[in-house]
């Protein structure tokens, strides 16, 4: 009878009281924000040429709101390059608009990138960053507005009590420093704390309601998503997205994006870190190239990192597998929560502009934005060209008068940013519009006793060890368990942030820290500050407005003029079809006649079907679309005048692939002279799998 009555009181006290300690609410949601499979500037290498040209898996948007009492924050883990200052705008209008102005905000939102380079670029509002698409697209920015706001929408929509639980683990052989020398140059005192010169620890957070039903997963792990080499013209999430894939499979056992469980597999401090393990040779010797420059004959061309595949495809699959493998172990035995209060400090800052000393007589300070000579040299995931190699502090005359003929930078910036060369002095030039950005948004969330730095560029492994470390200790004052992840390119994006002794090297990462050798310790005087308020519940002003572009933005990237087919074909006509066979792990090709992938971007839908017949003879089953990691979509251009284009799709068929009779279906619209789009499909003759 006294237990009977003892469980009623604690019933009403938690129905009077609300949530325990332990006890979140939280909604989680997907989208596709897969954007133009044709004829647009994939963002990452900035590669002249590197225009998309098919789909090797679709990338989502994934969305996690979680709410304690009053007070709720949003992290949305995008497949993308970077985040775009007005794609957070413009998700922010929208939500506001649909919830009020009091829920969701710039502050208690957090987009970070997955920082794959196989998605496609123009979405960013600063002109830099849009040069090798020709300019804004809209309708990569739309796709990208669109696809997270719906991913927020269904969380919000979605909200449920539950539990977050948390891990973390070492991974190894999952990444190498690409910039070993530079790491060098960090105090040995500092390096000796450290058993390796990249951070190998994953943190998860792990998502059950009530009954610990798994929900949702989110992870942080350092490595840049850059299987995928520059030779690629696929969409693709990389290996990070690889992971997501499979994870989200595994739990759910159904076709891409659809859910219901949720996987999110977030960047950190990959600023130096590759996913190359073979390292970097030269590709026409085979020997390793120079330590401290990264050339092969003095050329950065010919000094590539490759591995541990094949080819990119097999080295995507082997480290989104090592990620998805490490970060199941951790789900499944993940036994500690997450308990205490959600809460968010925010704050804009003329990272330009910013004081770092408090010596008044000669104050330190960050500098106008400006890239370096290394810069143009490219890494060893990526090669730049001409006769830029990394290491360079000194200019040279040509490079210079190229230089003064575009911008000369100023007095100031040449002395503030020694001993970079200054290449492109990005923060000083404006026209048409800013180049790069100059106020940054800086922000940390709180869960429990886990801080997320929302940290708006990319931080090498030693920075980010730094700038994590500032804000422990501040935090760790108020509660000794207190836990801080870095969440990269997070909100905007800033290039790159060197420590002040990797800057004096100049390799590729310190000529990219945009504003000065300062740049690190800006970041840890700012985000200390905000871990400040944080933890004392006290207010800072909000800063400088961020500046809206959109207005400014031009485009010389032509739409779809039209579509044709060849003389007595037909849109989705078979052009080379399957063979009547095939056995487990063979590859299925099938080519169409297809329209422009622009003119529908088939969102939450797919360009092709693998379906397979069912018993009754009739009906076919879906088992793989164009968001499957076995299927890739190719597209190519094959007469620009005559607007005929030809889509082949592939499917490797895997080796738990039920036999029977198959067929690979192909969707898409074509456009007329007239402007007029209309749907087609086309369908390739039946084909048996072997057992």
């Amino acid at each position: 009878m006294w237990n009977y009555v003892f469980l009623c009181l604690v019933f009403l006290v938690r129905i009077i009281g609300g949530l325990d300690r332990e006890e979140y609410e939280f909604g989680v949601g997907i989208a596709d924000i897969t954007g133009p499979a044709a004829e647009i500037g994939m963002l990452g290498y900035a590669k002249t040429g590197q225009s998309s040209a098919g789909i090797h898996f679709r990338v989502y948007s994934r969305a996690f709101i979680i709410k304690h009492e009053d007070s709720r924050v949003v992290i949305v883990n995008v497949d993308s390059g970077m985040i775009g200052d007005i794609v957070k705008m413009e998700v922010v209008k929208r939500l506001q608009e649909k919830y009020g102005s009091s829920m969701y905000s710039e502050e208690n939102i957090l987009l970070t990138a997955t920082h794959t380079h196989a998605s496609v670029g123009g979405f960013m509002q600063y002109l830099l960053y849009n040069i090798h698409t020709q300019g804004f697209i809209r309708q990569v920015a739309d796709v990208q507005i669109d696809g997270i706001c719906r991913s927020i929408d269904q969380a919000h929509d979605g909200l449920r009590r539950g539990y977050i639980y948390w891990n973390e683990g070492e991974l190894l052989h999952a990444n190498i420093n690409r910039s070993p020398y530079a790491y060098e140059a960090n105090p040995a005192d500092e390096r000796a704390k450290y058993k390796n010169n990249t951070d190998t620890k994953m943190l998860l957070l792990k998502f059950t309601d009530l009954q610990n039903n798994p929900v949702a997963m989110i992870n942080w792990f350092s490595v840049h998503p850059t299987s995928m080499n520059n030779s690629n013209l696929l969409i693709s999430g990389d290996n990070k997205g690889y992971a997501e894939l499979m994870f989200e499979y595994t739990m759910n056992k159904n076709l891409p994006g659809k859910g219901p469980f949720v996987a999110a597999f977030a960047q950190s401090n990959e600023g130096d870190v590759s996913p190359n393990l073979k390292g970097p040779r030269c590709i026409d010797t085979g020997l390793p190239c120079d330590f401290e420059k990264s050339t092969c004959n003095g050329r950065t061309e010919k000094c590539i990192a490759f591995g541990p595949g094949k080819d990119m495809f097999e080295s995507t699959k082997i480290l989104g597998e090592r990620q998805l493998q490490k970060a199941l172990d951790l789900f499944h035995s993940a036994s500690r929560k997450l308990s205490g209060s959600v809460g968010f400090a925010y704050q804009r800052v003329n990272m330009g502009k910013y004081e770092v000393g408090d010596n008044e007589a000669d104050p330190i300070t960050t500098c106008t934005a400006a890239l370096g000579y290394s810069f143009a040299a490219g890494t060893t995931d990526g090669p730049g060209q001409f006769d830029f190699t990394q290491s360079t502090t000194q200019s040279t005359p040509f490079w210079n008068f190229v230089r003064d003929f575009i911008a000369a930078p100023s007095k100031e910036a040449i002395k503030c940013h020694h001993p970079k060369p200054i290449l492109l002095p990005v923060g000083e030039m404006n026209f048409p519009y800013p180049w790069v950005a100059s106020i940054i948004p800086t922000q940390i969330l709180k869960v429990g006793q886990l801080y997320i730095i929302g940290a708006p560029g990319e931080f090498t492994t030693m920075s980010g060890r730094r700038l994590r470390g500032t804000v422990e200790r501040v935090v760790k004052m108020k509660d000794p368990d207190a836990m801080v992840v870095l969440a990269g390119l997070s909100n905007t994006y800033t290039h790159y942030v060197a420590t002040y002794e990797e800057y004096q090297v100049q390799r590729y990462e310190g000529a990219s820290t945009l504003y000065g050798p300062h740049t690190l310790l800006a970041y840890q005087k700012q985000f200390e500050s905000l871990a400040v308020s944080l933890t004392t519940n006290t207010s800072r002003p909000i800063g400088p407005p961020l500046p809206n572009l959109l207005s400014k933005q031009v485009s010389f990237k032509t739409g779809v003029v039209f579509d044709g087919a060849p003389l007595g074909k037909v849109f989705g006509q078979v052009l080379s079809d399957a063979k009547p066979e095939y056995n487990k792990g063979e590859r299925v090709f099938v080519t169409f006649v297809s329209g422009h992938p622009r003119n529908n971007l088939m969102l939450e839908g797919t360009y092709l079907t693998v379906e397979k017949l069912n018993p009754d003879g009739e009906s076919w089953t879906v088992v793989a679309t164009d968001g499957n990691w076995e299927t890739r979509f190719y597209w190519r251009r094959t007469s620009a005048i005559l607007g005929h284009s030809e889509a082949t799709v592939m499917w490797e068929i895997p080796e738990d692939a039920a036999p029977g009779v198959y067929r690979i279906r192909h969707f898409g619209h074509s456009k007329n002279i007239l402007q007029v789009v209309t749907p087609y499909e086309g369908s390739s003759s039946r084909f048996k799998v072997n057992p």
